[in-house]
């Protein structure tokens, strides 16, 4: 036994092992390729992955970007609607302050209207009355002063007689 330990020792390198060292690295190559397409397969299924996420990404910025567009649409029809209600605000205050000048110019009317008429009555009734019934009074007068000597004292004091 110990010649063949002494001759392996020796020489050290057989056939046998140059053999098997030949098929060791050809399995060693085997395994590398096999290695390498394993990784080559994860490099492509990691750039697939990255292809979807980028992928997710661009629909991601597609609805911000939506988004962004439904904001600016929402914001402009708010500022659309607060003009008109402005706007509807403003006529309103037209429409009262026309009411108002309508009222108060109908109100000046009446009072314009109820002066001028309660003036022109009381002009006619003054002289309907005091001019018809002032002659009348004093015919009645003088008529009793003839009969009354007090009264036609008074009458030619005054100027009636």
């Amino acid at each position: 036994m110990f010649s063949t330990l002494a001759f392996a020792g020796e020489n050290g390198f057989t056939r046998e092992d140059r053999e098997r060292l030949i098929r060791l690295e050809a399995t060693l190559q085997t395994f590398m390729r096999q290695v390498d397409k394993r990784f080559e397969q994860i490099d492509k299924r990691f750039e697939d992955v990255n292809r979807r996420f980028e992928d997710i990404n661009s629909r991601f910025e597609d609805m911000n970007k939506r988004f962004e567009q439904m904001d600016k649409r929402i914001s402009e029809l708010r500022e659309d609607t607060d003009r008109r209600f402005e706007d509807l605000t403003r006529f309103l205050w037209i429409l009262a302050g026309i009411f108002t000048a309508l009222t108060a110019a109908v109100i000046a009317l009446v009072i314009w209207d109820r002066r001028s008429t309660v003036k022109y009555a009381l002009k006619e009734a003054d002289e309907r009355y005091a001019l018809n019934l002032l002659p009348r009074i004093l015919e009645v007068l003088k008529e009793k002063a003839k009969t009354d000597q007090e009264l036609a004292t008074i009458l030619r004091n005054y100027g009636l007689l």
